[in-house]
């Protein structure tokens, strides 16, 4: 198609497909985990936690459901059709999810609209990859992979409070506009990159499965998994942690917790030009790793002896440093796959990640409970130690 007749498109036209896919998957992240701001609303209608929570949590079941179906559709048909398809979709569940007045119709929606949320992640991605040059690559992906906390930080200062003035129905039209208007942007300003013809590619092998006789992208994908347990229990646990043990008032910790947010968003662009200076992306994922042993184990250290001068500036390091090795790794697995199989390997990566993460709050919550929280930093330190053997030499 149209792509492969534009392969010297301009910088401009690169960077502005870069922000329609922070604009897509940050609407995406807003619907998927924007959501949860809506318990204070739903609690107050008389629901029960339980209840409500189940409700909001549908978005992520719809999400982990379907990643890697999407980035099979990916792999087949092109990123601008699944990035407007899945946006449009989205926009459609959302609107719907507003109009019902029936919870059991509610949580049907919202699990629909995750799983059309699923499309913006190995999309956007490919086409970061696809037109971005590799010198330039790491840093384009870590400005896209800003877009998930923009997308949480977005629900948090709006979404409970148009539920409170104006119901949760008027809070859902808010990621049915934005979806709307990421798909029309996406149909306008998205360009598939080019790729081989079939033929070409099968020849050079470009068709042919890469996780077949080379473990690189599974150990890519396991590394991923291990690092984002120490993420999450970081994100997870970070503000009560804070408000219980050290004594910090809600407002504060929250305002320290939403600046680690800003940090670790900023250290995803930093490590991203960081691995396109010096060529590589599993060099700096490893230092990464042994980043975060050692930030995690020292945060675990200091909660354990009650050091809260060292531990809140050690709180704020590790909540950069652990969020770091993201686009490196969804970089990397994308080079890798190659362009006939990034979409599955890029929906791969999320899956494992996303369950990994989903598993954090009541596992690490039980081992609070009854080790508290220096003894969970502690353990998700292990993880990260393990996985600092499992990063792969380079492919280059």
């Amino acid at each position: 198609m149209a792509a492969v007749a534009n392969r010297d498109i301009s910088d401009r036209r690169r960077w502005s497909m870069l922000a329609l896919g922070v604009f897509g998957q940050c609407t995406s992240a807003l619907f998927v985990h924007g959501t949860a701001f809506l318990l204070p609303a739903l609690t107050d209608r008389g629901l029960h936690l339980a209840t409500a929570g189940l409700l909001v949590a549908m978005p992520m079941v719809g999400l982990v459901t379907t990643l890697i179906a999407w980035g099979w559709v990916v792999d087949r048909i092109g990123e601008r059709k699944v990035l407007v398809l899945g946006l449009s979709l989205m926009g459609l569940a959302a609107l719907a999810a507003a109009m019902t007045s029936s919870y059991l119709m509610l949580g049907a929606f919202l699990l629909l609209g995750g799983m059309a949320a699923a499309s913006t992640n190995g999309a956007s991605g490919r086409v970061i990859v696809g037109w971005f040059p590799p010198h330039r690559r790491g840093l384009a992906m870590g400005i896209r992979q800003t877009a998930q906390p923009l997308g949480v930080a977005l629900g948090a200062v709006t979404i409970p409070n148009i539920a409170a003035a104006h119901g949760v129905s008027a809070a859902l039209l808010l990621p049915a506009a934005m979806a709307a208007l990421g798909a029309i942007g996406c149909l306008v300003g998205i360009v598939n990159p080019p790729r081989p013809p079939a033929t070409d590619a099968r020849r050079s092998g470009l068709l042919a499965n890469p996780y077949r006789g080379d473990a690189t992208l599974w150990r890519i994908h396991g590394v991923s998994v291990l690092l984002v347990i120490p993420q999450a229990t970081v994100w997870t646990f970070a503000l009560v942690w804070l408000n219980h043990d050290v004594g910090m008032s809600l407002p504060v910790a929250g305002a320290l917790v939403t600046v680690t947010q800003v940090l670790g968003a900023l250290g995803r662009i930093g490590a991203g030009a960081w691995s396109d200076r010096v060529g590589s992306r599993m060099g700096p994922l490893r230092r990464v790793a042994i980043a975060a042993v050692v930030s995690m184990g020292a945060l675990g250290l200091a909660a354990w002896a009650g050091w809260w001068w060292l531990a809140i500036p050690l709180l704020v390091v590790a909540s950069v440093v652990t969020v770091a090795d993201n686009g490196l790794a969804f970089t990397a697995v994308a080079e890798i796959a190659g362009p006939y199989w990034s979409g599955r390997g890029l929906g791969v990566q999320n899956t494992g990640q996303n369950l990994a993460a989903a598993a954090i709050p009541p596992v690490f919550g039980l081992l609070i409970s009854t080790g508290g929280y220096a003894a969970a930093f502690a353990c998700a330190a292990l993880f990260a130690v393990c996985a600092v053997p499992l990063v792969p030499p380079d492919k280059r």
